[in-house]
């Protein structure tokens, strides 16, 4: 399995980004939920005086001009056309049913259509909707920071790409809060850094190892072995900051002295906010 992804961009990391970020988390949250299915935890209702169809194609304008300032369209050309087309895609797939059944609603693109989507997703491939999940279908059809992980298996499929990231549709509301609370301001890699280590429980938990501790094999999603022990009802956010908090303290004498600093600050003010904000 190769993870294509982990974080979205800059401009995510600046309070601007993430407003954008949160508006079309709560818009397509709303537009997945009236088809059945989940969408971001942490989503906050939409107005209810306003046409969905308006509210779909703005959050997606809106979110669309931010990444191209210093986001991941930061480098596209013919824009409008872009931002356009695949504004009437999502409208039309809100209409037609297509979140509904998502592969039937692609199927039904032209190929012209299909290649839209497919620059807006990064994606390396043309779509081949045969050889897609449900999952990978469905969040072809939203934008990529509203993204759900409808199986819970800690991965975010777009087409047939696995993505990793922290905050994600499954994420807690209190603890959604504390990591944008403590990670304010801070910079892309900073960032990245720290999402892959709030992922690290879903990576070692599939990781087999004899009983000296050399790796023998890894479990991946699908395997029925694979789990994804942050979906857990035990699961608790606060012991994680306090696991990184341990590790630090433990290989503090074989890293740089202000490598150990700077993560401790970031782990113990992580743990502090997750703690105000009521998660567990």
């Amino acid at each position: 399995m190769k993870v294509e992804s982990a974080c979205a961009s800059d401009c995510a990391t600046q309070p601007r980004g993430r407003e954008l970020d949160h508006n079309v988390q709560n818009v397509f949250s709303e537009v997945l939920a009236a088809a059945g299915r989940e969408g971001y935890a942490s989503a906050e209702p939409v107005a209810e005086d306003q046409p969905m169809a308006e509210q779909i194609s703005e959050s997606w304008s809106e979110w669309f001009d931010g990444q191209c300032h210093g986001g991941r369209y930061t480098q596209a050309t013919d824009t409008e056309v872009l931002k356009q087309s695949y504004g009437e895609i999502l409208v039309r797939a809100n209409e037609e049913g297509g979140y509904a059944d998502p592969k039937a609603f692609l199927e039904s693109l032209s190929s012209e259509e299909l290649a839209v989507v497919q620059h807006v997703h990064s994606l390396a491939d043309p779509i081949q909707v045969d050889s897609l999940s449900e999952e990978g279908a469905v969040n072809l059809l939203v934008p990529p920071s509203a993204q759900v992980d409808l199986n819970h298996d800690g991965f975010t499929r777009s087409g047939v790409a696995y993505g990793m990231k922290f905050p994600d549709s499954t994420t807690p509301p209190s603890v959604a809060q504390a990591w944008e609370e403590a990670t304010e301001g801070m910079s892309f890699g900073e960032l990245a850094t720290y999402q892959l280590q709030m992922k690290l429980p879903l990576l070692t938990a599939n990781i087999v190892c004899d009983e000296n501790g050399h790796f023998l094999h890894q479990y991946e999603p699908g395997d029925p072995e694979f789990t994804n022990p942050m979906v857990s009802s035990d699961y608790s956010y606060v012991q994680a900051t306090q696991d990184r908090l341990d590790y630090l303290d433990t290989f503090r004498y074989q890293m740089p002295q202000e490598q150990y600093q700077q993560d401790t600050a970031f782990w113990t003010n992580l743990q502090e906010r997750l703690i105000e904000n009521g998660a567990v």
